[in-house]
């Protein structure tokens, strides 16, 4: 018994293995045109999670986007100085208190981010979907459905 839970053990680590492995290209592919994007843009990744997050909570203290992209203040700092600099953010006094400083998109960023990063995002995957057959595209929705709930019941323990 205890044989067979080490092979079992084992196949389960194998194909864990190769899951991670596949799992790091998709993501890699999913990235890419946002990357390239981006990168025309000569933004960087952090700056592109900076702006993301300013469209997602316009208004947002530096504190809390620091907190929402998980950099650093200082890092956040910088990056908004830079992204201010270029006029994609703007900083503005909060109203109710003036000593809080509030980091708001532009228009122009507010636009780009609201339609073309979930077209630059999605594309690849919508392309991969149409040259599956139907019955495929439904396979693979309902296994990533599945790993995502597996996934979540993990987390939940």
């Amino acid at each position: 018994m205890a044989a067979k839970r080490g092979k079992s053990s084992s196949a389960i680590a194998a194909q864990v293995e190769r899951m991670d492995r596949d799992l790091g290209v998709i993501r890699r592919a999913l990235r890419r045109p946002l990357e390239a994007e981006v990168a025309r843009g000569e933004l960087t990744v952090p700056q592109s999670a900076v702006m993301q997050s300013v469209v997602q909570h316009s208004g947002i203290s530096l504190k809390d986007l620091s907190r929402e992209v998980s950099l650093a203040h200082s890092t956040v700092s910088g990056i908004v100085d830079r992204l201010e600099k270029r006029g994609m953010i703007e900083r503005r006094a909060d109203a109710v208190d003036g000593r809080v400083t509030r980091i708001h998109p532009t228009a122009v960023v507010r636009k780009f981010v609201r339609e073309q990063i979930p077209v630059l995002s999605r594309g690849p995957l919508q392309a991969a979907l149409e040259r599956a057959k139907a019955e495929e595209r439904e396979g693979l929705a309902a296994a990533v459905a599945r790993l995502r709930e597996l996934l979540e019941a993990v987390a939940g323990e």
